[in-house]
């Protein structure tokens, strides 16, 4: 891949799980993405970075890189999933750590949201903070989503606004809960059945691709390589964002 390819489209692809970041509709893509595998289990993760001079790409690749780190140094195989738990959580606290110490200069104000999965044992431990998305997909439905940290969010539960409205709200992009800037985590645990697809994305996707669009992809009965390209695909033409997706199926 040459160096304007790899500017605009990073992937990483298995017939199983695939993740695919995207520059989209941006010169920089301040997204990143996390595909790793552990000793019994997956590690699963999409940040998207907020901040200028090219610092949001700097938090969401550090918000990845210790997430990565935490767990290849801590994670043991069968690891029950209370403590699966407070791993994710710790990892989440460390990058918050990490980025917020390397916010000065140029830099100063820089945050990502973080969004992960681990995935072992018949179950997906999430953790999520700001507004990218785990979903959880079975037989044309979904079943699990994460809540958004975002002031819509916080709307849509008031019952000030509908969802329709939240997707072209002019304030959809601002967040509540970020890595670096205000720190919050939400913990989610998921049953996992054969045929399920876990789909994690940067807003780039979900801001502007309709959930029912979404599910209709995932059902397909694509692998998911196939799956995540076609996300993409049909984000590019809308989006407004950088794009990324992590499909694991």
């Amino acid at each position: 891949m040459n160096e304007k390819a790899e500017k605009t489209v990073r992937a990483l692809c298995f017939p199983f799980l695939c993740g695919i970041s995207h520059v989209g509709a941006r010169e920089n893509n301040e997204d990143s993405f996390l595909v790793l595998k552990l000793a019994d289990a997956y590690l699963l993760a999409v940040a998207d970075g907020l901040g200028g001079h090219n610092a949001g790409e700097v938090a969401s690749g550090m918000a990845v890189k210790t997430l990565g780190e935490v767990f290849l140094e801590e994670y043991r195989a069968g690891m029950q999933a209370y403590l699966v738990r407070l791993l994710l959580k710790k990892a989440h606290e460390m990058a918050h750590s990490r980025i917020k110490e390397n916010a000065t200069g140029e830099r100063e104000g820089m945050g990502t949201t973080l969004v992960t999965a681990f995935i072992g044992g018949g179950r997906a431990v999430i953790a999520n903070t700001g507004d990218s998305r785990a979903y959880l997909i079975r037989d044309g439905t979904i079943i699990e989503r994460t809540k958004d940290h975002s002031l819509v969010q916080e709307l849509l539960d008031r019952g000030e606004i509908t969802e329709e409205e939240a997707r072209r709200h002019p304030m959809r992009n601002i967040i509540t809960k970020s890595l670096g800037i205000d720190f919050g985590v939400d913990l989610y645990e998921w049953g996992l059945k054969p045929g399920d697809v876990l789909l994690l994305s940067s807003d780039g996707l979900h801001d502007y691709v309709s959930e029912e669009r979404i599910v209709e992809i995932v059902s397909s009965g694509k692998d998911a390589g196939e799956i995540a390209k076609e996300l993409i695909e049909e984000a590019l033409p809308v989006t407004r964002d950088n794009v990324t997706v992590v499909v694991w199926k």
